[in-house]
């Protein structure tokens, strides 16, 4: 089951990740290359070079719990530059599992009186 995300800190980890790296690899690429708490309530997401397929890690206060998705039909609109650890709301998250980019780009704007003629 997939945890509740709503009241969670969720880290995005920008850039490509070696999806072969299990929990121990994962944990340690967040606490040496981010040095964030990997014991806090919070959910990091990674994701590969394909871009179809990312893994979830987050401490339920018994253990480590590793989440591994694969869609079979298009990409993720991840952050591919630069390598950080980018915090996102859970609106975020859902927008990008539903395959749109993660920022709310407006791609309708206001229209000034005269711009057609």
């Amino acid at each position: 089951m997939f945890p509740d995300v709503s009241k969670m800190k969720i880290y995005l980890i920008c850039g490509k990740t070696d999806l072969r790296k299990g929990i121990d690899g994962l944990a340690a690429l967040i606490l040496d290359s981010f040095e964030l708490d990997i014991y806090d309530d919070a959910i990091f997401l990674f994701c590969g070079s394909k871009a179809d397929r990312f893994k979830a890690l987050y401490w339920d206060k018994t253990g480590f719990v590793l989440f591994y998705k694969r869609i079979e039909n298009g990409r993720f609109q991840w952050p591919r530059s630069p390598e950080e650890a980018r915090r996102i709301t859970a609106q975020q998250l859902q927008r990008l599992l539903d395959g749109f980019n993660i920022e709310n780009r407006k791609t309708i704007y206001e229209a000034k009186p005269g711009m057609l003629f």
